[in-house]
């Protein structure tokens, strides 16, 4: 099992915002932002900060998911990079 932010990026999309903007709302470094784009962790102040900018909660932005399927996503969105 391993963390997926796909819901973070979702809703940052659905809002109109991009990581630039979620960056400076909440605080947060680039390296911070990269380590969500590879779903890596990262600390829990860290997620905190990023739910209280969006005035959501910890499972609005993040779930637990099978590696299976994050390994899916990472090869389809390579693909999708080098059309």
């Amino acid at each position: 099992m391993v963390i997926s932010y796909k819901k973070l990026w979702k809703l940052l999309i659905d809002r109109e915002l991009k990581k630039k903007d979620l960056r400076e709302m909440a605080g947060i470094s680039p390296s911070t932002i990269a380590k969500l784009g590879r779903n890596e962790n990262v600390n829990t102040e860290i997620l905190i900060k990023i739910c209280q900018a969006l005035g959501c909660d910890i499972c609005d932005i993040m779930e637990i998911v099978e590696s299976k399927a994050v390994d899916e996503d990472s090869t389809e969105n390579e693909l999708e990079s080098s059309s």
